[in-house]
C-alpha cells in the first residue's frame, strides 16, 4: 500500500459566499513525507486541510486520503488521520490528562487503554509534571504540545498540522520542530501549513505554493528557491567611488544587468557559483583601483519564491476566511 499516495486531490473547489477558497486545487502527497502547503493570506491552505480531513465537503473535484474518498468514505478517512488546527482544541477547565483520556475514549479506546495512551503521550511531550493541572494554566507552548499529543491518541498514519506553531515564541516553536522531526523519523506522513517560511524550509521534504485556491508551484525547498534565479553578490563601495566605473568593471561577471543603489552594487550570479565568482569580482575591482567596504552573498529564500510567484508575502489565514462554512 506504500505506492498509494497519502493524499491525492484533483480539481478541488470550495466556495464560501462570493469567495472561491479553492478553485481547482490538485495535490499529490507520497506516504512517509513531510509536505508543506505555503501561500499568502486567503490562499486556501486551511480550506484544503478541512476538506481533506473531512470537516467540510468540496463543491467539486475529488480527493482520496490513503486510498479512501473523503466524501464517500469519510468515516474510514477519520480512522487513519489526526488533526492539529491553528488553535488548541482542548477543554481549558479539564486537566491535561483528562483531555487526553476523553479524546482517547472518543477514538473508541477502552477507558484503560485511553489512560495508558494518555500517560505515554504526556511523557513523550514532557507534560507529565503538568498532567494534573487544568489546561487553562498551561503556557501557549504547553497547550500546543498537548494539542499535538491529542491528535496522536489514535496512532494516525497521516497527521495534518495546520499552522501548528502560530503565536508561539521561538523557543516553543523550536521544541515543536523537534517533535515534528521525530514524528517524520517514525515514517508518519505529515501535511504542514505554516506562516513561517523558515519552518517549511527546515521541516518539509516538498512544498506546494498555493494562491487563489490553486497550486501554482511545487518542488523541494531547494528547487523552489532555484526557480527564482541564482544567488546575488552585493558590494558596498567606499563613499566617493565612481559607481558607474565599478558597475562597468564587474559587468562581465554578472548573469544579468548590474543594479546600482547608491554605493551598492547588486550582481546576479549562477546558482551555487558565488564562491569563485566573488573572488573574481573582488580581484576585478582591485585591479580597477576601486575600493570595497564590504561584500555579501544573498541566497534565494522561500520569501523570494513567494514574492516572485504571488507578489505578496505569506501570512496566516484567519477564521474570517471560513465564515459560513459547514461540515
Amino acid at each position: 500500500m506504500e505506492d498509494t499516495p497519502a493524499i491525492e486531490a484533483e480539481g478541488l473547489a470550495k466556495r464560501f459566499g462570493k469567495t472561491n477558497a479553492l478553485a481547482g486545487l490538485d495535490l499529490r502527497v507520497p506516504q512517509g513525507s513531510v509536505y508543506g502547503l505555503l501561500g499568502p493570506n486567503g490562499a486556501g491552505k486551511t480550506t484544503a486541510v478541512r476538506v481533506l480531513a473531512t470537516l467540510i465537503r468540496p463543491d467539486a473535484g475529488s480527493a482520496r486520503v490513503l486510498g479512501h474518498d473523503v466524501v464517500a468514505d469519510a468515516a474510514e478517512v477519520r480512522r487513519h488521520i489526526g488533526l492539529t488546527g491553528q488553535y488548541a482544541a482542548l477543554d481549558a477547565y479539564l486537566t491535561g490528562r483528562a483531555n487526553l483520556v476523553m479524546i482517547g475514549e472518543l477514538c473508541r479506546l477502552s477507558r484503560g487503554e485511553a489512560k495508558t495512551r494518555a500517560d505515554e503521550l504526556l511523557e513523550r511531550f514532557d507534560l507529565t509534571g503538568a498532567a494534573g493541572r487544568a489546561v487553562k494554566t498551561y503556557s501557549g507552548g504547553m497547550r500546543r504540545r498537548l494539542d499535538l499529543a491529542a491528535s496522536l491518541i489514535g496512532r494516525p498514519e497521516l497527521l495534518f498540522l495546520d499552522e501548528p506553531t502560530t503565536g508561539l515564541d521561538l523557543r516553543s516553536r523550536t521544541v515543536l520542530w523537534d517533535i515534528i522531526r521525530g514524528l517524520a523519523a517514525e515514517g508518519r506522513t505529515l501535511l504542514l501549513t505554516t506562516q513561517y517560511l523558515e519552518e517549511a524550509d527546515q521541516l518539509a521534504d516538498h512544498i506546494a505554493v498555493v494562491d487563489a485556491g490553486r497550486v501554482i508551484a511545487e518542488g523541494t525547498p531547494d528547487q523552489l528557491k532555484a526557480s527564482v534565479g541564482g544567488e546575488r553578490i552585493e558590494i558596498t563601495l567606499t563613499p566617493g567611488t565612481d559607481i558607474a566605473a565599478a558597475a562597468a568593471a564587474v559587468k562581465a561577471h554578472a548573469t544579468g544587468p548590474v543594479r546600482v543603489d547608491s554605493q551598492l552594487l547588486k550582481v546576479d550570479a549562477p546558482v551555487s557559483a558565488t564562491a569563485g565568482m566573488t573572488t573574481a569580482v573582488v580581484r576585478t575591482l582591485d585591479e580597477a583601483g576601486i575600493e570595497v567596504d564590504s561584500i555579501t552573498v544573498h541566497r534565494p529564500s522561500l520569501n523570494d519564491v513567494f514574492l516572485s510567484l504571488t507578489g505578496r508575502a505569506a501570512e496566516a489565514e484567519t477564521d474570517q476566511d471560513f465564515e459560513g462554512a459547514v461540515a
